[in-house]
């Protein structure tokens, strides 16, 4: 296996080494090799978003390979623009690189982004490279709207529809899973499901066509990304309880939380990292592929101001309403 790392190449060394690796976009008019990407804005606005992760913290080395984080940093933030309605064009990779860094490794890490960001003709455009004593890959992602109005978080109205395109709960499984030592066998999928997300891209900008209210990304866990959107737009979120709305991804979890001694809902209600769409559509609209319903939007009250998310009527019991970068 090749020892080469970071250390033993100069910067324009390590550039000129990956940057083959990395696809250009549909709209890219000037790649990377200048100080600045050229990219086209057809509608003459863009989306933009950026994210962070960093070692140990949001991954971990001995759970997968650079591919794996890669694939991973692409899938969370193209989701943040689909979620705005937006079709994605573009993105800039910045990274810290520990010196004892494997040359593979960053080579793993370029191909994950063009394995999942070539076939939507996604460019990486170009990004930063800095030395650190930690792993650190920041992406920042823009969109393109199409001729959209933006969905944003504070659209929801009561007596809405709110509906869920993607998987529930599967990546804290995975996650859980890998942290636990388990692999092999039934696991393997959801382990995939949290090393290899799978948004449902496509939805936002087909909820967006179809005229939905308000509209996220599940990053967190559906709970507090429900309450941020309740929130947002003033309202309460009822949802059905998840036995009735989505019996599928229960069933896909119980064999692991068996094991685990943990409960599937509590997966699926807190657990982030799927990155789902959650969407609200005026009552009668014919939902989008894949999108489901999950429950109803209603007027805040004495009882449940807003920003509050029920349950089957009632607020959830759980000791945790999902991620949260600052509250254990």
């Amino acid at each position: 296996m090749d020892s080469t790392t970071v250390a033993d190449l100069s910067e324009d060394e390590l550039i000129a080494s990956f940057v083959p690796l990395l696809p250009r976009g549909r709209h890219t008019l000037v790649p990377t090799g200048d100080d600045a990407a050229v990219i086209a804005a057809p509608d003459g606005r863009f989306c933009v978003s950026t994210d962070v992760l960093v070692q140990d913290l949001h991954f971990r080395l001995e759970w997968g390979d650079g591919a794996d984080v890669g694939w991973r940093a692409a899938a969370q933030n193209l989701s943040d623009v689909a979620a705005m309605g937006a079709e994605p064009t573009s993105m800039v990779v910045s990274l810290v690189l520990p010196p004892t860094t494997s040359v593979a490794w960053v080579h793993d890490l370029s191909r994950g982004f063009a394995e999942l960001c070539g076939p939507l003709g996604v460019g990486v455009d170009g990004g930063d490279l800095s030395a650190g004593t930690q792993l650190v890959i920041a992406v920042t992602v823009h969109g393109d709207l199409g001729g959209r109005d933006p969905v944003l978080r504070s659209g929801a109205r009561p007596g809405d529809v709110v509906a869920h395109a993607g998987v529930l709960g599967h990546a804290a499984a995975g996650m859980a899973l890998l942290a636990s030592g388990r692999r092999g066998g039934a696991d393997d999928g959801l382990i995939a499901a949290f090393l290899r997300p799978r948004p449902a891209l496509a939805a936002g900008p087909a909820a967006a066509d179809a005229g939905a209210t308000a509209m996220m990304d599940v990053s967190d866990g559906l709970l507090r990304d429900a309450s941020r959107m309740a929130r947002r737009s003033g309202v309460v979120l009822d949802l059905e309880p998840l036995e009735r709305s989505v019996p599928g991804d229960l069933e896909r979890l119980r064999d692991a939380a068996a094991r685990m001694e943990t409960d599937a809902a509590g997966w699926a209600l807190t657990g982030g990292e799927d990155h789902g769409m959650l969407a609200t559509f005026p009552v009668g609209t014919a939902l989008p592929e894949p999108f489901r319903p999950l429950g109803t939007v209603r007027a805040a009250d004495g009882d449940h101001p807003a920003g509050s998310v029920l349950v089957g009527g009632t607020p959830p019991d759980v000791t945790s309403m999902g991620w949260d970068h600052f509250r254990r």
